[in-house]
């Protein structure tokens, strides 16, 4: 070998560790578990609003972060096989939203890497945290605390129909959280003197069979518990509902711009956002256990009143004037 090209050979193999050195840093993963299918049609459900509202703090994909999706598409028994996937991919955080069923497959993957988990149960009772105000461990988030709203739900249909009597209640059995929310409404309902009659549906198949279930107990109302799968069919549910001309109240926003009488529930936009915030601390480099689980803090009514006028139902002026907001 010419002495040339041995020192040119030199020189490059020198410069190779700066040429590594050189390469950017990979680029931080944010591994999203979702127990909902894709919103339809470009709309903004869950993971869209989480993601928007990071982009908003400069967390782009592709650019600042990398964003891996699994989605349950309401198939809630592979959850478990999808956080397993998610967790082989070494993301550097976990958001799972959706319900409850999301968040139990996330730490079931992993007890190292922090889980920012969105839902709408009581976190404590569902045994994801052990207080809302110091978390252990791997995981925090934000609860939509649907659950706890069932006396007021039952306060808004009452003013809408006083002299009701029988009140229909939709589950799914399939959702975690189903027995917990079945036995808080129960006895909000028994408390102030009304029959609860309990509906289940798990898939799009059962809807026929529940509302004619529904029509032939003549309940006067009916209350649309939360779920994803809920959530994807709203539609149908919302068809139904008029079909069978059973005034029904549901737990999103969502449901009354799409056509439903009335919705009552949280914030899901503000509540996304805060997800989004923690997960951001935590690429910042946060613990999960230094981030208390947050609440809602603000609650909205949505009547439409294009759809009480096809019920016939004349809106009393005290609700109305209590409503976030009215569909004309």
């Amino acid at each position: 070998m010419l002495r040339r090209e041995f020192v040119t050979l030199i020189c490059s193999a020198a410069a190779w560790p700066l040429a590594v050195g050189a390469q950017p840093r990979p680029l931080p993963m944010v591994g999203v578990l979702s127990a909902t299918a894709p919103a339809p049609g470009g709309s903004l459900d869950g993971v869209g609003l989480f993601l928007r509202a990071m982009a908003e703090m400069g967390y782009l994909d592709g650019k600042t972060i990398i964003v891996e999706t699994r989605w349950a598409s309401g198939q809630y028994d592979q959850l478990p096989g999808l956080a397993a996937e998610l967790v082989s991919r070494s993301p550097t955080v976990i958001f799972a939203e959706g319900n409850v069923n999301a968040a139990r497959a996330a730490m079931g993957a992993t007890t190292s890497i922090p889980i920012v988990f969105a839902n709408g149960g009581d976190p404590v009772k569902l045994g994801l945290v052990s207080s809302l105000n110091r978390p252990v461990g791997n995981v925090t988030g934000v609860s939509f605390f649907f659950s706890a709203l069932g006396a007021k739900r039952l306060e808004i249909v009452r003013e809408l129909r006083p002299a009701l009597a029988r009140i229909g209640f939709l589950v799914n059995p399939d959702n975690a959280v189903t027995e917990i929310d079945v036995a808080d409404m129960e006895g909000a309902a028994h408390s102030i003197g009304l029959e609860l009659i309990v509906v289940n549906a798990a898939k799009q198949g059962d809807f026929d069979a529940v509302f004619s279930k529904l029509s032939e107990s003549r309940v006067d109302v009916l209350l649309v518990n939360n779920d994803t799968f809920f959530n994807s069919r709203r539609k149908d549910l919302i068809s139904l509902a008029e079909r069978y001309a059973i005034p029904t109240s549901y737990p999103a926003r969502s449901f009354a711009t799409a056509g439903g009488l009335l919705s009552y529930g949280t914030d899901a936009a503000q509540m996304y956002r805060q997800a989004a915030v923690y997960v951001g601390r935590i690429l910042k480099g946060a613990k999960p256990a230094d981030l208390p689980v947050m609440l809602p803090a603000k609650f909205e009514l949505v009547v439409n009143l294009k759809t009480a006028n096809k019920l016939g139902l004349t809106i009393p002026p005290a609700l109305l004037a209590r409503a976030e907001e009215v569909i004309e």
